[in-house]
C-alpha cells in the first residue's frame, strides 16, 4: 500500500481524524515491518521534518489501539510496529542480529489458540514466539562451520 489516499481511508475506517503525523506514522510502519519507535521516529521527520518523540508515541498508541497497527516485545527487545493484522500469525528471531520475521500459523485457522488448559480463560490470541539464527548469522556462525 502506497498511495496517501488509502492511509486516509484506514484512519478515518478507524474513526480516527486524519492527521499529517498519523499519517507518517502509518506509511512508516507499512514500510518498514517490525520498526521500534525511534526507527519510525527518523523515517516521519524524514517525511514531516521536526515532530516530537510524544506526538509519535501517541500515534502509534493510536494506531494500535484502533486496531490499524500490531505491537509486538520479544523478549529482550524494545516494543516493535507491524502492518500486518487481523490475522494469527507468529514471529521468528534471530538471537544474534534481532531480525524479525513473520509466521504463519503452523496447522488450521488458530490451532494455537485451543491451550491444554485454559485455567477457564476466554483465549482470543496466542503469542508464539521462535527463536534461532537468521540466515545471515547463521552462515557466519563459526560453531556452525565447524560441524560443516
Amino acid at each position: 500500500m502506497s498511495n496517501a489516499s488509502d492511509y486516509e481511508g484506514m484512519l478515518r475506517g478507524a474513526s480516527l481524524r486524519v492527521t499529517r503525523p498519523r499519517l507518517a506514522v502509518l506509511q512508516a510502519v507499512h514500510s518498514h515491518q517490525h520498526a521500534d519507535t525511534e526507527s519510525i521516529i527518523r523515517v516521519v521527520r524524514e517525511d514531516l521534518g521536526e515532530v516530537s518523540h510524544q506526538a509519535v508515541y501517541d500515534v502509534l498508541r493510536a494506531l494500535h489501539s484502533s486496531g490499524l497497527v500490531r505491537r509486538i516485545q520479544p523478549t529482550g527487545s524494545v516494543a516493535r510496529y507491524e502492518a500486518r493484522v487481523g490475522d494469527n500469525h507468529h514471529h521468528v528471531v534471530c538471537r544474534s542480529c534481532g531480525a524479525i520475521a513473520d509466521v504463519d500459523c503452523a496447522v488450521g485457522s488458530a490451532p494455537c489458540l485451543t491451550a491444554s488448559d485454559d485455567s477457564g480463560f476466554v483465549i482470543d490470541e496466542a503469542e508464539v514466539v521462535y527463536w534461532g539464527r537468521c540466515p545471515d548469522c547463521s552462515s557466519t556462525d563459526p560453531e556452525r562451520m565447524s560441524r560443516v
